[in-house]
């Protein structure tokens, strides 16, 4: 399930006219409207949220097919190959049909459509609520430059939105779909460090989360690598390097590290079951 907030980018989505000459709608500056927005789900428990944003809703697939061009299927992976079979006989040319199903390939989701249709893989990940989220896709054998184009163009609003081989999609979800868990933890952490030496609760968490909004700001903005600006914050027998210290001794890098591979071989098993 995705929040209404996803959507607030500048395209239209679910649109069930074209314009001009291109096959899909044109970007316009400004949000998408909720009306324009087609949700299906088996039961009315998925829909009340999207109905209370002002967007359609419908219990039938084929209904989202038949008005719409561009199509996200945000399922279970082991749910998608019955959708994809239901749909199937009403997917064209014309549509852009883009997946999410964690660890479901581009091969098989061109398998159980029919040839030659435009197929995109995206992987984003939970910040994207709130316009701050970091999201990868692969495309298909049908899908052109501007297929491609169009869909960065649609999530560039909600976040970071790149382009890449199929093979680093489920190293995105071990490290920035999962990750989003890692740095609530580490948050966390940070936080009830702050509290053990005597700082609200409150505050510290607002500090935590900040810090780490700025901290990850100077990475994006600077370019820098993060060991470089680790080691600009450091000053000879100050604070940070004595903390950084028992970091070291917690072995804090490689249980991250080992983090992100078990996350990561997980997804790819995801895919295989």
């Amino acid at each position: 399930h995705w929040d209404l907030g996803m959507w607030r980018v500048p395209t239209l989505l679910g649109c069930p006219h074209c314009c001009g000459a291109t096959p899909y709608p044109c970007v316009p500056q400004g949000k998408v409207p909720a009306s324009s927005i087609l949700a299906s789900a088996p039961s009315d428990r998925n829909l009340d949220a999207w109905r209370d944003l002002g967007c359609r809703t419908t219990h039938c697939n084929l209904e989202v097919l038949q008005e719409s061009t561009l199509v996200f299927l945000a399922t279970k992976p082991h749910v998608l190959p019955g959708v994809l079979q239901e749909i199937r006989p009403a997917v064209g040319p014309h549509h852009l049909v883009v997946s999410l199903a964690a660890g479901v390939t581009l091969q098989k989701l061109q398998r159980l459509l029919p040839a030659g249709t435009k197929v995109l893989r995206l992987m984003p990940n939970l910040p994207c609520v709130v316009q701050a989220g970091a999201m990868v896709f692969a495309r298909g054998s049908g899908a052109s430059d501007e297929d491609a184009a169009l869909l960065q163009n649609l999530l560039t609003s909600c976040g970071l939105c790149e382009e890449v081989p199929e093979s680093y999609i489920n190293i995105h979800t071990g490290l920035s779909g999962s990750g989003v868990a890692y740095v609530y933890l580490f948050a966390e952490a940070l936080a009830e460090g702050a509290v053990k030496m005597g700082m609200p609760g409150g505050l510290a968490g607002r500090i935590a989360a900040q810090t780490l909004l700025g901290a990850a700001k100077m990475m994006l903005e600077t370019g820098e690598h993060p060991a470089k600006l680790r080691g600009d914050v450091c000053t000879p027998g100050g604070t940070t390097i004595h903390g950084l210290h028992q970091l070291e001794k917690g072995a804090l890098r490689a249980a991250v590290m080992n983090a992100v591979e078990a996350a990561t071989q997980r997804a790819c098993d995801v895919g295989e079951d």
